[in-house]
């Protein structure tokens, strides 16, 4: 089968012929990939930011946003069957540890990640994974519509999720969210579904700027250097109860910090930067800084009844699997709003 396999860190992938995976354990699926959705997490594993926590040899086949159709299935598998229409979960998890029973199935102990740890991952024509990571899809949708929600999505709800647990949520109050790219546009769209918050977004370029509109956001202000103000007047000089930080590099921290409200929550999910901020300004805003990774096998189907609800939609550009590399450049170059899928054998 072809495949997008990384053969050294800080070089292009390459597409190559491999051979496809094979049912090892009785809850294993192999899934005929539909799409595969590219991930910013993808240029920074190129870039060998993941080498240290990867425990994978290279070469290995990228892609951690899948889905597609069941190929075959163990012999302890009875959930689905060959043929159905499904989405996948990034980890494979094991179901015993304490984190999986407490319903925390992205703290899994015994974990595995295609695409990134420990696993091939499903930018390819098939991929082997767990019975456990498998959802599937409601009748008429289409695996290349939702494939990246399988990360993207996927961590754009449970960053909600995690939000909703306070009382910052309430009518009223503002979320800022910051970026409106491949996760963030999800986000935006489950903020305007789940909550009642009016949600301002930032972004620095006016195609993020008119897909954050079109995705539901309530008041949109550009990266220029102006942003600080304009929100601070926007929010009568107190600043957003909650921030969505779908960046958290090139600067972003440095001035988000300054426009959250006293006692407010801090929600990093984006990665790259470094948070810089006094201690003395944790003390006396009384304000939490919190980490958001991917989310539960729950909140996926929740997403997946949200999308076929026609609440939560993708905005996608298509690319033969062949053409990673230009999607790559397309995503670091800022060309790519929304997100970018992978098909194999495009016509």
């Amino acid at each position: 089968m072809k495949a997008v396999r990384l053969h050294e860190y800080k070089k292009r992938p390459v597409i190559e012929e491999i051979p496809e995976p094979k049912i090892s354990s009785p809850t294993d699926v192999i899934v005929r990939i539909g799409g595969a959705g590219l991930c910013r997490t993808d240029l920074h594993i190129i870039e060998g930011q993941w080498s240290h926590i990867s425990q994978v040899t290279l070469p290995y086949t990228l892609g951690h946003e899948n889905a597609g159709w069941v190929h075959a299935v163990g012999s302890a598998v009875s959930t689905v069957k060959v043929g159905d229409a499904v989405i996948v979960h990034p980890q494979v998890t094991c179901g015993l540890c304490r984190p999986c029973r407490a319903g925390n199935d992205m703290h899994c102990e015994n974990a595995y990640f295609p695409g990134l740890i420990k696993a091939d991952g499903g930018m390819a024509e098939y991929l082997r994974t767990g019975i456990r990571a498998i959802t599937k899809l409601p009748p008429g949708i289409q695996p290349k519509d939702v494939a990246a929600m399988a990360d993207a999505g996927l961590t754009a709800i449970h960053a909600v999720r995690l939000s909703l647990k306070t009382d910052l949520m309430y009518a009223g109050s503002y979320c800022l969210v910051i970026g409106a790219g491949g996760l963030a546009h999800i986000g935006i769209q489950c903020l305007k579904a789940m909550t009642p918050v009016t949600v301002i977004a930032c972004a620095r370029s006016d195609g993020s700027l008119e897909l954050a509109k079109k995705c539901g956001a309530d008041i949109t202000v550009k990266v220029d250097g102006t942003q600080v103000k304009k929100i601070l007047e926007i929010t009568d000089g107190k600043g957003a109860q909650t921030i969505h930080d779908y960046v958290a590099e090139g600067g972003s921290l440095e001035w988000g910090h300054e426009v959250l409200r006293q006692a407010g929550n801090y929600y990093i999910i984006g990665y790259g930067g470094v948070v810089n901020v006094p201690a003395i300004t944790f003390v006396a805003k009384e304000i939490n800084y919190c980490g958001s990774i991917v989310g539960t096998l729950n909140e996926l189907a929740e997403l997946m009844t949200l999308n076929a609800q026609g609440k939560v939609a993708l905005h996608t550009k298509i690319y033969p699997l062949e053409g990673f590399n230009d999607a790559a450049d397309d995503l670091d170059g800022g060309r790519l709003h929304g997100r970018g899928i992978l098909i194999p054998n495009l016509k």
